[in-house]
């Protein structure tokens, strides 16, 4: 048998050795890598590629989800849509929340006059309608002094809801015409803080009662009848329903007025709140029909209730004295039967004075016990 024999051409020469990438045979192409050198250990290199053409390159981007270098499909879209009303800055005192970014020395102005204007008209539609009222009813309408009904608990009724009618006309022009949010009446957090206004109206309770209870006390001391009786449920009843439906929110009313926007008003042209909490409480009294110590009992109570709306940054305070006092005079007319005089006001013997006077340094000092205690928000953030 005839043996293989190896081919010339196949077998490596003395200067050829076979290394370990390397087959042998004319396999061998041309380059650096013929003729025996071996292929570099480890993966292959990528080979040098030329830089990309300059026309290539993306000339923008866009932020969002999508990956790459268009990170959204189009650049062009609606316009962000531009918000009517506009918050107060950060670090602004309740006396001050009237002056945004947008204030202009007309809008507090232009909105006093817009409030005056409506509320008028206002009560001349509500006069109209309780003639209407009385044409269906048949309850005789009174067309001399401030009462509208001879029946007392729908007179009341009618004053009450005529008073209340502020609220939304105030809170609208501050929309409106300074176009800020209406919360910003409220207090520095642009809301109602409900928490803090339950604590105030706790404390407002206890004062008012400590008030009544002292005021009723130096009455009858000197002589004079503090006005305590009872007519019986019959005529309670109806009349408590009245008062504990509408009287909040005619508090409510008069002090985001008088309070709320004749103060912010002011503050937005003047830095210190004492001219703008002199003139609210010098309106709040003068829209009452008290006379001698009732005018200064009115204009003390302004005072306080005005400070004390700088002092914890909002009307929660204002609001709980206010409701819980009012509550308690009508509820004590109701309770007597007299329920026509409810509306009446006019000369305050002075003695009642005293039980004011305890009345609001009770419910102060309460006030500014918790809320230092609550660290209650004081300025706009």
């Amino acid at each position: 048998m005839n043996e293989p024999q190896p081919d010339p051409a196949r077998t490596p020469g003395p200067d050829q050795a076979a290394g370990p990438n390397q087959m042998p045979g004319p396999y061998l192409a041309p380059g650096p890598y013929a003729g025996g050198t071996a292929w570099p250990a480890g993966p292959p290199q990528p080979l040098p590629q030329p830089p990309p053409h300059p026309a290539a390159q993306p000339q923008w981007s866009y932020p969002g989800p999508y990956p790459g270098p268009y990170a959204q499909p189009y650049a062009w879209g609606p316009p962000p849509r531009t918000r009517w009303d506009v918050p107060p800055p950060p670090g602004t005192r309740y006396d001050r929340l009237a002056r945004t970014p947008l204030h202009r020395w007309w809008r507090p102005i232009l909105g006093t006059a817009a409030i005056i204007v409506a509320f008028l008209a206002l009560s001349i539609a509500v006069g109209l309608v309780a003639f209407v009222v009385s044409l269906v009813t048949g309850v005789p309408m009174v067309r001399t002094g401030t009462r509208l009904f001879a029946d007392p608990v729908l007179d009341l009724g009618f004053q009450l809801g005529v008073i209340a009618l502020l609220l939304p006309l105030v809170l609208g022009a501050a929309w409106l015409f300074q176009r800020r949010p209406p919360g910003s009446l409220s207090s520095v957090a642009l809301r109602l803080r409900w928490r803090w206004l339950g604590a105030c109206l706790l404390v407002a309770l206890v004062s008012v009662v400590l008030g009544q209870a002292v005021e009723a006390g130096t009455l009858m001391s000197a002589g004079v009848d503090p006005g305590f009786r009872w007519a019986g449920w019959e005529q309670f009843l109806p009349a408590v329903i009245v008062i504990l439906l509408l009287v909040p929110f005619q508090s409510a009313a008069e002090e985001y007025a008088y309070r709320g926007w004749i103060i912010q008003g002011f503050g937005a042209y003047l830095r210190n709140p004492w001219p703008a909490i002199l003139v609210g409480a010098a309106a709040f009294a003068a829209s009452h029909g008290y006379t001698g110590w009732g005018i200064a009992y009115v204009f003390a109570f302004g005072m306080l209730m005005g400070w004390l709306a700088v002092r914890t940054g909002g009307l929660e305070a204002p609001i709980a004295l206010h409701a819980t006092n009012n509550i308690v005079a009508f509820g004590v007319v109701a309770a007597s039967g007299d329920m026509g005089s409810a509306m009446e006001q006019g000369e305050v013997p002075w003695e009642a004075l005293i039980g004011s006077a305890v009345q609001f340094a009770v419910f102060g000092i309460g006030v500014l016990i918790i809320a230092r205690k609550w660290a209650i928000q004081t300025l706009s953030r």
